[in-house]
């Protein structure tokens, strides 16, 4: 076969594969192979780590056979090369043979920016919070296996940026963390920083304060790989976000691995400018979602053998049975138990269990966002929770939005120019009016507000 008709045949099966996927699914996991010839009646197509050849091979590896078989011919081999993960070659169909090491990519050349020397820059790294404390199940798998394989060979795999999101307490901090500490085990010169939103807000108002924003963002343009938590606290910092804008590219464009974590996915990022929101899809989306029962389990007993403690089975299955979906709150349990038998000198009992579980279940109280506030309202009424965020006057949708402006302000610390940011980007006149008319509909409306305090009630659950 020609040198480029292997090229124009897989373009067609890109054709059929398009059709019939998600588009940012295509872009993700499609578009990044690259085929790289067709002989004996096999297909050699590259890829850029072992997860990616895996990942396909789990969930899409029937869809790209059909369109390999219908543009190629019937009984056609499939092979892939892994060129980036420093393992054997993994092929379908075939032996594999051995791997070729890829050749180095270019720097980018970049005009270099006067500095001082460069000193030891302390990432800011959480060293527990690393790979082997990170407990992987079904619901943690795919972005865990994305996590590696950045922390393999950072900012030279198709995720970048890596946009983490999921509720709080799931782990993010504790995957991107260990993100950070791999990358300082196998690159140690490369320089790392884990920074959450908030501080950064902080440190950009004292430069611009003290007039040292130019040294602000140079030094935040010398980071080989930045670590930011909470992006959604930027919602309505326009100039925070102007600033992070443009250290954006420049780390992009030259090559600089970025890893961000939120709450809620880019679409959802109320008050942010939407040339940054496109940035943030540019790479990978990966959900943490809520730990499974048995995921559960296996961080309880992880951190049980941790700590070098002793727990019964019907413990550890009461704990996870009983507290939540936050990994947070697991751990937390562990440590209360452990104190109560200590100070009391009781054994760690199931009924010990039972009653730390349900004082803490019962009296602590749980910390609640806007975005889980939209999700319980939306679904109450039945309205996507896009549909909140939009400039549309249904009344449906009228109505669950001023319910979660009225419960927001109730159930969180925020004020109503960020509740307004946060929920359809409306000012602050808004929300307030919104709570006034909802506690006026409860007063005179018992069934509304029988109504209101349900989702009261579900929201503290």
């Amino acid at each position: 076969m020609s040198d480029n008709r292997h090229i124009d045949l897989w373009n067609r099966c890109l054709d059929i594969i398009r059709d019939n996927v998600p588009e940012q699914a295509f872009k993700t996991w499609f578009l990044p192979i690259v085929p790289k010839k067709y002989e004996d009646n096999t297909l050699t197509v590259q890829v850029n780590s072992q997860f990616f050849y895996e990942y396909l091979e789990e969930k899409y590896i029937d869809l790209i056979r059909q369109a390999i078989f219908k543009v190629f011919g019937q009984g056609t081999k499939l092979m892939y090369d892994v060129t980036v993960v420093n393992r054997p070659k993994a092929s379908v169909n075939i032996p594999s043979t051995p791997h070729v090491p890829p050749t180095p990519a270019k720097p980018v050349q970049t005009k270099q920016i006067p500095q001082t020397p460069v000193v030891e820059l302390d990432p800011h790294l959480i060293p527990n919070y690393n790979f082997d404390t990170f407990i992987e199940g079904i619901s943690n798998k795919l972005s865990r296996s994305v996590a590696e394989a950045v922390a393999q060979d950072p900012a030279k795999t198709v995720f970048n940026p890596l946009f983490v999101y999921g509720a709080s307490g799931v782990g993010k901090t504790h995957l991107v963390n260990a993100i950070g500490t791999k990358i300082k085990e196998l690159y140690p010169q490369k320089r790392v920083l884990y920074v959450s939103a908030h501080l950064f807000q902080v440190q950009y108002t004292d430069s611009v304060r003290n007039n040292t924003t130019n040294d602000f963002i140079k030094f935040y343009q010398t980071i080989d790989v930045l670590i930011m938590d909470d992006i959604q606290e930027f919602a309505g910092a326009t100039k925070t976000q102007n600033t992070f804008f443009h250290i954006f590219n420049h780390l992009h464009q030259n090559g600089k691995q970025l890893i961000l974590t939120s709450d809620r996915t880019p679409a959802q990022l109320q008050g942010m400018e939407e040339r940054l929101i496109t940035r943030f899809k540019w790479g990978m989306v990966a959900e943490l979602e809520k730990p499974t029962l048995d995921l559960r389990k296996d961080i309880l007993r992880n951190k049980i053998k941790r700590d070098g403690l002793k727990f019964p089975a019907e413990v550890i299955d009461f704990i996870a049975e009983n507290v939540g979906d936050s990994v947070r709150d697991l751990e937390g349990i562990v440590i209360s138990i452990m104190a109560h038998s200590t100070v009391y000198n009781k054994s760690i009992t199931l009924e010990l269990a039972e009653r730390v579980v349900r004082k803490v279940v019962n009296c602590e109280k749980k910390e609640i966002s806007v975005n889980d506030i939209v999700d319980l309202v939306c679904k109450h009424y039945g309205v996507a929770t896009n549909a909140i965020y939009t400039k549309t006057r249904k009344r449906d949708v009228v109505l669950a939005r001023q319910v979660s402006m009225y419960l927001a302000k109730k159930n969180t610390e925020l004020s109503a120019a960020k509740i307004g940011v946060m929920i359809g980007n409306k000012d602050h006149a808004t929300v307030v009016h919104a709570c006034k008319t909802i506690k006026e509909q409860m007063s005179v409306n018992k069934n509304f507000s029988s109504e209101i305090d349900e989702l009261q009630t579900e929201l503290k659950r």
